[in-house]
């Protein structure tokens, strides 16, 4: 399976009264078909990194370095104009509240028809009928008559299927997905699941998926990269994460969640706050929250270490499991 997505050696720095170091020395790729899941808690990079990938950080306080390399293109390099036509074709978003994504004073339907315009050329009638047809792909009830509908006048629901034809409309070959289905109710978000992991397979694109539930990566990822202050702490198949994840963030991570946990349990807790991002890592900032904290963890930064089965970890417990040299 060849890679549509390697992003390797990633810094992102914003300014202003303070420097905040959001991503640090970040390395991911996304294979043909895949759905790749960035899995953490608020403030740990995962939404930055979305917006790095499609270049949607504010130009004057952000600082970008390392290399994100999108169908054997970088896209850091790209001018203004490359970068217009790389977004909607080639990489689309779908963000976590389309109420605030979707433009309030235009109808949905001509929001849809306008990017299918300038993106592909198409006339304004070829963009309206691009319009229906992708309302019905997400199967919204009465799809010519919410054609005319503004966002305000939409379900949460609503909105969020919309936003995801909007996504569609051009058929982009890789889609990221910040949280889309954070603000919805439980039996509309397992429904937006299911259809993205549908559409995913019917349209043929790569996902990368961001979530801070466990339970919604189990739902549609097929492979996990755990973050934890701007780094990914580990990366691996969803089955090796869920079931033997090697680093103590994502085992704490799924010991303090109600899934598979027993009646009447007390659930675990990871002790502590996240760190400060107002200085670059020069050890592992999981050690002051972690009950396997050696000397070793606070002298310097941990070693990635690549294991058997394919998973990379930021630890020195993964060590001794790691591939011979």
């Amino acid at each position: 399976m060849s890679n549509l997505v390697e992003v390797r050696n990633l810094n992102v720095r914003f300014g202003g009264e303070r420097t905040v170091y959001a991503v640090n020395d970040l390395n991911l790729t996304l294979g043909e078909g895949e759905v790749l899941g960035l899995l953490g808690e608020s403030g740990s990079g995962k939404s930055v990194t979305l917006r790095a990938l499609m270049r949607l950080l504010p130009k004057k306080r952000t600082q970008i370095n390392g290399t994100v390399n999108v169908l054997g293109k970088d896209v850091l390099v790209l001018d203004d104009d490359e970068l217009s036509a790389f977004r909607g074709q080639t990489v689309s978003m779908i963000f976590q509240e389309p109420a605030l994504a979707l433009d309030p004073v235009y109808t949905i339907g001509q929001q849809i028809a306008e990017s299918v315009m300038r993106h592909e050329g198409k006339s304004q009638a070829e963009g309206v009928k691009r319009a229906l047809e992708m309302l019905e792909v997400v199967r919204i009830p009465s799809a010519k008559r919410r054609l005319d509908a503004y966002p305000h006048e939409m379900s949460g629901g609503m909105r969020q299927r919309a936003m995801i034809a909007l996504a569609l409309a051009c058929k982009p070959k890789i889609l990221l997905a910040d949280e889309p289905t954070t603000a919805l109710d439980a039996t509309v978000q397992i429904q937006i699941l299911l259809l993205l992991r549908e559409l995913q397979r019917e349209f043929g694109m790569s996902i990368i998926f961001v979530t801070h539930d466990i339970g919604v990566a189990i739902e549609i990822c097929d492979r996990v990269a755990v973050m934890y202050a701007g780094q990914i702490v580990e990366q691996g198949t969803l089955s090796q994460i869920v079931r033997s994840a090697v680093h103590p963030y994502p085992q704490g991570l799924l010991a303090s969640t109600v899934h598979g946990a027993k009646r009447g349990a007390r659930l675990e807790t990871i002790p502590g706050t996240p760190p400060s991002l107002d200085k670059p890592p020069v050890n592992c900032s999981f050690a002051p929250r972690c009950k396997f904290a050696q000397p070793r963890c606070v002298e310097a930064p941990p070693p990635n270490v690549e294991l058997a089965d394919n998973r990379v970890v930021r630890c020195i417990l993964a060590e001794q499991a790691a591939v011979p040299a």
